[in-house]
C-alpha cells in the first residue's frame, strides 16, 4: 500500500524498486499493490507519477488505484474550469506546469482560469484522462478497508458516501472504536505511519517530507517498507 505521492515520482520511482525487491523475498503468490490516491499537486511531477503507474507491469501483481480528493478536484476543474477553480490553490497549479502549462496565481482572472484549463485539455493524455476518470473510491481485501480519507463511522462499509471516502477527517480519525474492517488510508498527513487498532494511517507528507510511506500487510503482519 503506497500513500499519497503528490507528483513526487522522484520517490516514487525508488519506492517501487524496493517494493519489487520485497516482493521478491515473499512466499506470497497472491500481491496486491494498491495505491491510496492523491497522485497529483503540491509536487513537480504529477504527470510523470500518472504515467509511471501506467507502465507497472502488473503480470505479478494486482494493481488497484483508488481516487483521492485531489483527483477529483482535478476533474471538476477540467468539467468546470471556473466552478473548480480551488483546485488550483490545492496545488493544482504545479499540475498545470507538469503537463506544460503556467499559470500564475497572483492576481488571476476568470479567463486566464478558462485558458489554463483549454491548455490542459490538449496536452494532457487521453490515457491520462482515463486514469483519472476509472479510478476506484475503496477497496476491500481480507481483514482491511482501504479509501483515500477514511470512512464515516455511522455508516456501514458497503454504505459509505464518495464525499467521506475522499474528504473525511475528524469524525473518522478521532474515532476510537473498531470499524468492521482495519481501515488503511492516507489523506491526514503525519509524521511517521500510524498504525492503530482500528486504522492505519500513511500519508507522511511526501511532497514537502521527502517520505513516501509504503505499508507491506501479510497475514497478521504489518510492516513499513
Amino acid at each position: 500500500m503506497v500513500g499519497d505521492i503528490h507528483g513526487r515520482e522522484d520517490l516514487l520511482t525508488p519506492l517501487l524498486g524496493k517494493i519489487d525487491e520485497e516482493e521478491s523475498r515473499r512466499t506470497s503468490a497472491d500481491t496486491h499493490l494498491i495505491f491510496l490516491g492523491d497522485y497529483v499537486d503540491r509536487g513537480p511531477m504529477s504527470s510523470q507519477v500518472i504515467d509511471k503507474i501506467l507502465n507497472l507491469d502488473g503480470s505479478n501483481k494486482k494493481i488497484i488505484t483508488l481516487k483521492g480528493n485531489h483527483e477529483a478536484s482535478m476533474l471538476s476543474f477540467l468539467q468546470d474550469p471556473v466552478k473548480g477553480k480551488r483546485w488550483l490553490h490545492y496545488g493544482g497549479d504545479a499540475t498545470l506546469r507538469s503537463y506544460g502549462v503556467d499559470l500564475k496565481l497572483a492576481e488571476v482572472t476568470e479567463e486566464d482560469i478558462r485558458k489554463a484549463a483549454r491548455a490542459l485539455k490538449k496536452t494532457l493524455p487521453d490515457s491520462h484522462l482515463q486514469f483519472l476518470g476509472t479510478l476506484e473510491t475503496s477497496h476491500t481485501l481480507g481483514d482491511y478497508f482501504f479509501a483515500h480519507a477514511g470512512i464515516d463511522p455511522s455508516r456501514s462499509l458497503e454504505n459509505q458516501k464518495e464525499t467521506d471516502l475522499l474528504w473525511i477527517r475528524d469524525t473518522f480519525l478521532c474515532h476510537e472504536g473498531l470499524f468492521d474492517k482495519v481501515v488503511v488510508h492516507g489523506h491526514s498527513i503525519i509524521p511517521e505511519p500510524e498504525i492503530r487498532e482500528n486504522r492505519i494511517g500513511i500519508d507522511t507528507g511526501a511532497f514537502y517530507s521527502n517520505v513516501l510511506t509504503c505499508l507491506v500487510l501479510e497475514g497478521n503482519t504489518q510492516e513499513i517498507l
